[in-house]
């Protein structure tokens, strides 16, 4: 047995496990020459939801990145996590988009690729794979890791045959939950291992406190790669501590070679850094064992909460966990990982939120259902999939077949905004963010969000304090305010410690300017009058199941639509909902405009039934 190598996973997997993908570059390079020494097998530090969180919330280029990491680390290969014909993005893209990001990607500095599909449809990695074969970097077919009725170890050998049979250089297994159990490993590793003869990498995220016991008894049946995260950076939703295993396993014959005492200094490092995302922390950071049964990932627990905190929401989370596993039942029992984690995790948020399941579905349930996605590993619901597709004919082949070359319109929509092909793909990849973010840094207007939460603004254009003390009846208490929700809710709640215990305190605004919107004639002017969108108070009136923006507005006033046409896209938790009108008639009021806020207590277009 070889010595075991460590691929550290603090600049990626868990800085998105635990502060919601947040960690800053200006953070990560000041450590990079200490991480360069240390002799890690790689450092995953791209890919997953950073592509995503560096455009959306930080305003960094996210090839930027690479290139300034690949820099830092001379010395370590860099890896990055792949989602297949996904690519970083929520949707199948073109062959001609994954052969020229993966490109891409390995030209900017980028050596393993992690190449996974959330179906475990491996029809759905043949490109990705063949593509790092072609820039002669490293491709790690992955096998995505659940439990279900029909999930079981012969499967994964069966995969773990194929990805190797593919070409792929060595085999992940991604327990993106946490789900393995230490005997459960050593089982599978041990079956892998008799059946395909490539290097064997275990990725286990902590959350039910079994990681590090999995890791050895995986070590122990022959697995010689492990994924761990610094200490100050593990544990929870996150990894197992890289300092704890690398002393597990120091004088034994599976021994990592690694300075223990170097790496404390990047513990230490991190353990400082980390005190800077603080508002982004999820109260699922510790040991939590029901994902043996709501199989919520590591990844998206934390996402998950700080999402259902922005929707004011986050009592709520008993009742999301507790819906997760019947929505995976009734889609299939597909793996939770980007993007079928994010598809069922707010699938379940809508079924709670709105009090009745299916009630509102989002385009992606609907495009999953119809084969959009690949094939699900076991048969779905029929009832919901005629509630969801109608008579649409279903996909039975790899979803990226029925999609033409897009390189070149993509190039053509997004024009001189963007500058290289790097832009093209990060436009590709989330179309409207990606054209705000190069817009803004055409403009010299990017800002990424603030690390204290933003202060509020009045008339005379002083800002509230975020921290202060405050006297009540003869009482002074220490108040400092670390979270708010949405400004445009008309009840806006305030996260605040008073004396240091956390406290919620929601403000109704009584009195506010107007705020911008699309509607015209009779509909504005109701809206104008009183300050903000009129309260649903007939079957007329189109609202939106949960708070989010306006992604697209179909109709227009005066416009006669039927019972069920497509009236609004919005956007919430990063999937998209079509809003049908709930009666057919006349469009009498447009209230909303595309990028609009809206909440669930406002009138979003209003239809007069016609006599």
């Amino acid at each position: 047995m070889p010595k075991v190598n460590i691929s550290e996973l603090a600049l990626r997997d868990a800085h998105q496990s635990l502060l919601a993908t947040r960690m800053r570059l200006a953070d990560m390079l000041p450590i990079c020459p200490k991480l360069d020494a240390i002799g890690y097998w790689s450092l995953e530090c791209w890919g997953g939801a950073t592509f995503d969180a560096c455009l959306r919330f930080l305003k960094e280029d996210p090839w930027e990145r690479l290139r300034l990491l690949r820099e830092a680390l001379p010395n370590t290969r860099l890896q990055m996590l792949l989602r297949g014909q996904n690519l970083l993005g929520y949707r199948h893209y073109s062959d001609d988009v994954v052969r020229a990001f993966v490109a891409r990607a390995a030209a900017n500095g980028m050596d393993v690729f992690r190449i996974f599909d959330a179906l475990n449809d491996l029809r759905n990695l043949v490109t990705a794979i063949e593509a790092t074969k072609e820039a002669d970097k490293h491709a790690q077919g992955t096998i995505c890791y659940t439990l279900s009725p029909v999930h079981d170890a012969g499967g994964y050998v069966k995969m773990g045959r194929e990805l190797a049979a593919m070409g792929c250089d060595s085999i992940a297994v991604k327990d993106m939950a946490g789900l393995l159990t230490p005997y459960a490993a050593s089982e599978l590793v041990k079956a892998l291992k008799d059946a395909v003869d490539l290097p064997l990498h275990l990725h286990s995220h902590a959350t039910a406190g079994l990681a590090e016991m999995c890791h050895l008894k995986a070590i122990e049946a022959g697995c010689e790669h492990i994924d761990t995260a610094i200490s100050s950076m593990a544990g929870g939703t996150s990894h197992s501590p890289t300092e704890s295993m690398v002393a597990a396993l120091r004088e034994t014959p599976y021994d990592t070679g690694l300075d223990l005492e170097k790496i404390q200094e990047i513990g230490i490092y991190f353990y400082q850094i980390r005190k800077r995302y603080h508002q982004f922390e999820s109260e699922f950071t510790g040991v939590d064992t029901r994902v043996q049964v709501n199989q919520v990932p590591g990844g998206m627990i934390s996402n998950l909460a700080h999402q259902l905190k922005e929707q004011n929401a986050l009592d709520r989370m008993e009742e999301v966990l507790a819906e997760i596993p019947r929505v995976r039942a009734d889609l299939g029992y597909p793996p939770l990982v980007t993007p079928t984690s994010q598809i069922v995790g707010t699938q379940a948020v809508l079924n709670v939120l709105t009090g009745k399941r299916y009630q509102t579905i989002t385009n992606e349930v609907k495009r999953y259902l119809q084969g959009g996605y690949g094939r699900a590993p076991a048969p779905v619901d029929d009832k919901l999939q005629r509630q969801a597709i109608g008579n649409e004919e279903l996909i039975e082949c790899r979803p990226a077949d029925l999609l033409h070359a897009e390189m070149e319109r993509l190039a053509a929509d997004i024009g001189k905004l963007a500058t290289s092909d790097e832009d093209v793909l990060t436009y590709a990849m989330f179309p409207e963010i990606g054209h705000s973010f190069l817009e803004h840094r055409a403009a010299g207007t990017l800002e990424p969000e603030p690390l204290e939460p933003p202060s509020s603004t009045v008339d005379d254009n002083r800002t509230a304090p975020t921290e202060f003390n405050i006297g009540i009846h003869g009482e002074t208490y220490h108040v400092k305010v670390t979270g708010a929700g949405h400004k445009e809710q008309s009840e806006r709640h305030f996260y605040l410690a008073i004396d240091g215990i956390p406290e919620e305190v929601v403000v109704e605004t009584l009195d506010e300017l107007v705020l911008t919107g699309g509607g015209t004639g009779a509909a504005q002017q109701q809206k104008d009058a009183k300050g903000k969108r009129p309260k649903p108070t007939k079957e007329g009136h189109v609202t939106t199941s949960m708070p989010g923006s306006i992604v697209e507005v179909l109709v227009a006033e005066d416009d006669r639509v039927e019972a069920g046409q497509p009236l609004l896209i919005t956007e919430a938790m990063k999937m998209e909902t079509e809003i049908q009108a709930p009666i057919g008639g006349q469009i009498t009021g447009v209230f909303v405009a595309k990028g609009d806020a809206v909440n669930p207590d406002e009138v979003l277009i209003e239809i007069t039934p016609e006599a």
